[in-house]
């Protein structure tokens, strides 16, 4: 497949590394050759250029290109330069955005007529994960796979569950209802085989179906608490979108430290409570009674300050807490705290992307938003290789697990006597860079 980056920013740079192992020819493209540096040791070509220019689009001949994806910082240029690449003969064309009004149904009909497959809005995107992650408070990460009808769910395992120290063979008695695909431990993704066991403090994810969960709940020995109360610290486009996703279903109190846009957030949101805090207040959470809300949100533009306030508000009894982490070097650091679910806008946004280049239904795409593994839906073709033995035939590679498939229109988990048909939609569980492997196998 041929690919053209245009952006080199946070979003187009994690793209083009995450899709550098997939044996794929990737081009991408920025006016700042500095940033193109970064890029040097990935298996991937660069171009120093506009992407709204119409001789550097032909000299990478973006008419060749498979998908030909805008994620600069300038939504205007990004569709432009969708629509251009289009106009010359891509075959599809994806525009990140910064502005949810291009995301109602009749603008994206208008987009398509200037050739605009798909929008993206990394803002939206991290809104409805925060979202999820408020209605779900005993878990890290709740993802819903083939229309629902799967959820992988990543959990932290404390000493109160039932698997703790239980070789995976052995856990017979909760294998029908959950799969454990994979195990965080010392901020390193393991694919677990019969042999390994969950431990204290891991964080494993697990794939079962929505009728099931509350079984998953008790093994693991969490509980799911009311929210009714929510604090959120922080101002940006997120904040926004989140109020606006939520609407009126919880009460809600935003925190700021810049006096003006709390103004412009309390004029928007007349049903929330603003408030406004002096930069560096570090008494502010206990100042704003963390202890009587429900959820704790930070999303500020610090992912340093993020991480200490989530720390700060669990020593004072939060139970869920929500940090916006843009620093992916910080990701895995945040994730062995005690600081519940991490939201990093770029992973969300790269991922989408990556599974709408999987599957051509983008309306279904889902792909998880992990540091270090990928998580994608696909569908079992004709002949294929998985199709010709038993799950536990077919000498899948260690750095691999199918977690489940809908089959009829109805989910179910994967087993060893399994046997894959053309047609089923499956989700795998991989570590980065396997991802193409598998492709072959189910092609």
């Amino acid at each position: 497949m041929r690919i053209v980056i245009a952006g080199a920013g946070e979003v187009g740079t994690h793209l083009a590394k995450m899709l550098s192992n997939e044996e794929q020819d990737i081009i991408v493209l920025d006016k700042d050759e500095k940033k193109l540096y970064n890029l040097e040791n990935y298996n991937l070509m660069t171009m120093r250029g506009s992407a709204v220019s119409l001789d550097v689009l032909k000299n990478i001949q973006v008419g060749a290109a498979d998908i030909f994806i805008a994620v600069t910082p300038h939504e205007t240029i990004n569709i432009i330069a969708s629509s251009m690449a289009k106009s010359m003969g891509c075959k599809k064309a994806v525009a990140r955005i910064d502005n949810y009004e291009f995301m109602k149904p009749a603008a994206k009909k208008f987009f398509a007529s200037y050739g605009i497959d798909t929008l993206i809005y990394p803002e939206y995107l991290a809104a409805q994960e925060v979202k999820t992650a408020m209605a779900h408070t005993w878990v890290r990460n709740w993802f819903e796979m083939l229309n629902g009808e799967l959820l992988v769910v990543g959990v932290k395992i404390r000493s109160n569950s039932r698997i703790v120290g239980i070789k995976l063979k052995d856990l017979g008695g909760v294998s029908h209802f959950m799969h454990i695909n994979a195990i965080k431990r010392n901020r390193e993704i393991i694919i677990p085989g019969g042999d390994d066991m969950v431990l204290e403090n891991d964080i494993i994810y697990i794939a079962t179906t929505r009728k099931d969960i509350d079984n998953v709940i008790a093994v693991c020995g969490k509980e799911q608490h009311t929210v009714e109360r929510v604090l959120i610290m922080g101002g940006n486009e997120i904040v926004e979108q989140l109020v606006y996703l939520i609407g009126s279903k919880y009460k809600v109190k935003i925190m700021h430290n810049d006096l003006v846009r709390c103004q412009e957030l309390a004029d928007q949101f007349p049903d929330c409570n603003v408030v406004h805090y002096q930069a560096g207040d570090t008494d502010v959470l206990e100042d704003e009674g963390v202890e009587d809300y429900d959820v704790f949100v930070a999303l500020g533009e610090s992912s340093e300050s993020n991480i200490l306030s989530c720390v700060m508000a669990k020593e004072m009894g939060m139970r869920k807490t929500i940090a916006q982490v843009e620093n992916l070097q910080f990701f895995n650091e945040a994730e062995s705290l005690n600081i519940g679910t991490i939201i990093n806008k770029k992973l969300i946004a790269s991922s989408t992307i990556f599974q709408m280049m999987i599957d051509d239904d983008t309306d279904n795409a889902k792909c998880l938003a992990l540091a270090d593994a990928e998580v994608a839906e696909l569908e079992v073709g004709a002949g294929a290789k998985v199709t010709k033995a038993d799950v536990k035939d077919l000498r899948l590679s260690r750095d691999m697990t199918i977690a489940g498939l809908v089959r009829d229109g109805v989910g179910q988990l994967v087993t060893g006597s399994t046997r894959l048909q053309a047609g089923d939609r499956v989700v795998v569980f991989c570590l980065s860079g396997a991802i193409h492997k598998i492709e072959r196998m189910f092609g």
